[in-house]
């Protein structure tokens, strides 16, 4: 019998709450635009479902409507990711529209701080609407 080693779970999935593989994201709608809700980590390897999700957030943004992403269950962040958030922060200013971060965990608003990228979103500390 041939033995296979386990098998990685899909990018784009995430396992327990604790041990975040990937990236997960759901969005909702709300008065000012749409909630993005981040869950995982953001790097090379899930960089494209965040993309998919902020293409789809964005073409769904009316002129002066906000894309509000929430970061309180992103576990990390590397300059992919951010290279990515900023990219959508210009895309969503080309059209009228905003992008703004809530809840990002120490090591997301470390590197955000770190990059000076804290002035490119409006950072908001709670929950979002």
């Amino acid at each position: 019998m041939t033995r296979h080693p386990p098998r990685s779970p899909p990018v784009g999935s995430v396992t327990a709450p604790d041990q975040p593989v990937g990236l997960a994201t759901r969005a909702r709608p709300w008065a000012r635009g749409t909630v993005l809700v981040l869950r995982g980590e953001l790097d090379l390897d899930s960089v494209a479902v965040l993309r998919e999700a902020l293409d789809h957030a964005l073409v769904l943004a009316a002129p002066g409507t906000v894309v509000l992403i929430d970061c309180g269950d992103l576990a990390f962040c590397d300059s992919t990711g951010l290279s990515e958030l900023l990219d959508a922060a210009v895309r969503a200013r080309e059209q009228g529209s905003r992008i703004e971060l809530a809840r990002p965990r120490p090591v997301v608003r470390r590197v955000l701080e770190l990059t000076g990228a804290t002035d490119a979103f409006a950072l908001r500390d709670g929950p979002p609407p």
